[in-house]
């Protein structure tokens, strides 16, 4: 299958592992090139050399890592088109975890999803790029025990809807 997407960079967050790993064969095996950004070293090196992507480590609740990806993936590729937001972490915070346990966990799963398209939204302007956030059916399901994945999976779904008409004009 031909998706034009030789020679397109993509970012893909919490790329290392599973859904993610999966996103990453995929669009590499569609001849775009992929940064892959997450916190396992070992299998993300692994990944970036099989697919003859790149792999940014980096812990991307903290903001200052969220921008080293974005760097790097211009420095390498010279551009980006295309920021999948897989990374998250269900960690089990539920109804008796303190307030600031709960806000930790939302932001977790949550900050760099806003900083990473506030970062790339020049480039996915200028390249008519894409944006694709990957949710969870906790978001509309609920599963108990995950307060704060639940809460910033339904964020993103919120988020998504926003960006789309906010991103509209500029074919992103």
């Amino acid at each position: 299958m031909d998706l034009q997407l030789t020679d397109k960079v993509v970012i893909v967050t919490g790329g290392s592992k599973g859904i993610g790993a999966a996103t990453v064969r995929s669009f590499a095996a569609e001849g775009a090139r992929v940064a892959i950004a997450g916190r396992s070293p070992d299998e993300g090196e692994s990944l970036a050399t099989e697919v003859g992507g790149l792999y940014i480590e980096g812990e991307l609740s903290r903001e200052a890592a969220c921008h080293e990806v974005f760097q790097e993936t211009l420095s390498t590729f010279g551009r980006v088109d295309v920021l999948v937001n897989n990374a998250g972490f269900n960690d089990g915070r539920d109804l008796g975890t303190s307030p600031s346990d709960f806000m930790a966990s939302v932001g977790t799963n949550l900050s760099h999803v806003y900083t990473l398209v506030h970062l790339c939204r020049a480039q996915l302007a200028a390249n008519q790029g894409a944006v694709v956030n990957v949710s969870s059916k906790v978001a509309v399901t609920g599963q108990g025990s995950t307060s704060g994945y639940a809460a910033a999976k339904g964020a993103i779904n919120a988020l998504t809807r926003e960006w789309a008409v906010a991103l509209a004009a500029d074919n992103v």
